[in-house]
């Protein structure tokens, strides 16, 4: 099946499951238009059908709990139990048991993308070297949370360039169209409860997010206490897109699962409710976008910690270790910088094509 078809059956796969919301998904058709790398991270459903076929000799590779939607921009911030500032994976809608090769080629064919659209300025090679090398220590050393009160300070100050005027994000916040009737009772009372203190005033409202999980109903409840505007968001959350590409018998979510098993800290305001997520908003926790990092920045260094928190998650399945560095060890030179750029000339082409339907349809 074309990228049309694909789209089409796989949306309507996902509001059997869950929620959706007809004006975001066509606005997430017109923003896969924009760039290819727009057009990736809003299309692992597509990821989940062709890469196999385009990577055979990774598809086979030994298997654990993924984080499956794996790209540049999912990485992010948030506080621990005791307020320390974490970095890492912020995002794991598409969790799946899948070859660990999958999550690493797709964190480099994002890389490989954001480089041919100028984004990054080193070579794919020195990215993907950049990449394994830290998932590589990470699983040799058993990995680690990336918490920044007490190192990685250049890290720290990449993440807290951000935050010195956190102004925008609450206008951003203040600006959400408030949702309309009373639809997802169960959903608000979630979000009441998860809100500092009972009795507020709070108002609710839809937002866009993201471009993976566009579409997809999300409730925001805000509300002004003790000074100052706290957020909470629930979403519902659905099968991974890989069963959707692979059906099989277990169509189990996987968020708890991974989030729970992996070898970092916790977010203390993340909770799940049967099948919707409820978890904090603000802007240090929230996700980094590349267009928000500070000029200058060390980009081999940051992706060989997006290597390591890679296998912070991976290490969520201890029994793998072994096979995991084994089959690492047998992989020659650039196969993942080849994998890269095989991935990413797939991922234009669906683009293009993308690209040429919008346009006919316009």
């Amino acid at each position: 099946m074309d990228i049309r078809e694909a789209s089409g059956t796989y949306e309507r796969w996902l509001a059997r499951h869950v929620p959706v919301r007809r004006g975001d998904l066509d606005l997430k058709h017109r923003l896969m238009t924009a760039n290819a790398f727009s057009f990736f991270r809003a299309t692992f459903y597509r990821w989940a059908q062709l890469w196999p076929e385009v990577c055979p000799e990774s598809a086979g590779a030994p298997a654990l709990l993924a984080v499956g939607d794996l790209h540049l921009e999912n990485f992010g911030t948030w506080r621990d139990a005791e307020g320390r500032l974490i970095w890492g994976i912020n995002d794991f809608d598409e969790a799946a048991v899948l070859p660990y090769t999958q999550d690493l080629v797709r964190l480099a064919c994002s890389a490989h993308l954001a480089i041919r659209e100028s984004r990054l300025k080193l070579s794919v090679r020195s990215a993907c070297e950049a990449i394994t090398e830290g998932y590589a220590e990470s699983l040799r050393g058993g990995g680690g949370a990336a918490v920044l009160a007490e190192r990685y300070r250049w890290l720290r100050e990449l993440a807290i360039a951000r935050l010195k005027d956190q102004r925008p994000y609450w206008e951003g916040m203040r600006a959400l169209r408030t949702a309309s009737g009373h639809a997802q009772p169960r959903v608000r009372r979630l979000l009441q409860a998860a809100l500092p203190e009972r009795g507020l005033e709070v108002r609710f409202a839809h937002r866009h997010a993201g471009l993976g999980s566009m579409g997809r109903l999300r409730l925001v409840a805000l509300a002004n206490w003790r000074g100052g505007m706290v957020a909470r968001e629930a979403k519902p959350l659905a099968p991974s897109a890989w069963l959707w590409a692979h059906p099989g018998k277990n169509s189990a979510l996987r968020y708890g699962q991974i989030v729970q098993n992996a070898v970092r800290v916790a977010d203390p305001f993340l909770a799940l409710h049967g099948q919707w997520l409820v978890r904090r908003l603000a802007p240090d926790c929230s996700r980094i976008e590349l267009a928000s990092l500070p000029r200058g920045h060390d980009e081999a260094r940051l992706l060989w910690m997006m290597g390591w928190e890679t296998a912070n998650i991976h290490l969520g399945t201890p029994r793998q270790r072994r096979a995991v560095l084994a089959d690492l060890g047998r992989r020659k030179g650039a196969w993942l910088a080849k994998a890269a750029v095989r991935t990413g000339d797939m991922v234009e082409r669906d683009w293009r094509r993308w690209c040429k339907i919008a346009a006919r349809e316009d």
